[in-house]
């Protein structure tokens, strides 16, 4: 099933993100590797298994397979980084801060594809997630690659629209 299709299957006092989803399958600002990068990066971030077939089936062909599994990728570092990272940015105690890490996160320093393409699915991911010290650092890189602001916000709306597709999917399916 395609996103649009699924996104049809929304209630109709969701009609404002039916709306969105086809926005932004037709969204001018974004290249097809990156748009459809974000539509399946933005999907999994939801953990929401209906919208990531959806969205699957609607990568599926525009994508190469590098960037469909970068996509993922993102969605699966952010899962996981976005947690840690929203804990050390809301701890009152900064000591967290200076503490290494201690999580492998190899795949943003090698992720198959274009780095600024990873930090722009990892951004939209981040947004969905809250992680306002992740969104500054991805922000950041993307800016010192060259990335506008218009790009940045077309992946943070593909962000917020997708997550909730799934919120109200989930709850009137």
């Amino acid at each position: 099933m395609s996103l649009k299709a699924f996104a049809d299957t929304l209630p109709d006092y969701a009609k404002d993100l039916r709306l969105n989803v086809g926005s932004l399958l037709g969204e001018p600002t974004l290249n097809d590797q990156r748009k459809y990068g974000l539509l399946l990066a933005t999907a999994h971030g939801t953990g929401y298994k209906p919208l990531v077939d959806a969205a699957e089936a609607e990568a599926e062909g525009k994508l190469s397979p590098e960037a469909a599994n970068a996509a993922r990728a993102a969605a699966a570092i952010m899962a996981m980084n976005n947690v840690y990272y929203r804990f050390v940015h809301l701890a009152s105690n900064k000591e967290y801060g200076q503490l290494p890490a201690k999580l492998r996160m190899n795949v943003i320093g090698s992720p198959g594809i274009e780095k600024d393409d990873f930090e722009l699915f990892s951004l939209a991911v981040s947004a969905q997630n809250g992680c306002g010290m992740c969104i500054d650092s991805h922000e950041r890189v993307l800016k010192q690659h060259g990335v506008n602001a218009e790009t940045i916000q077309a992946a943070a709306r593909i962000g917020a629209v997708m997550k909730a597709v799934a919120t109200v999917h989930a709850v009137s399916a």
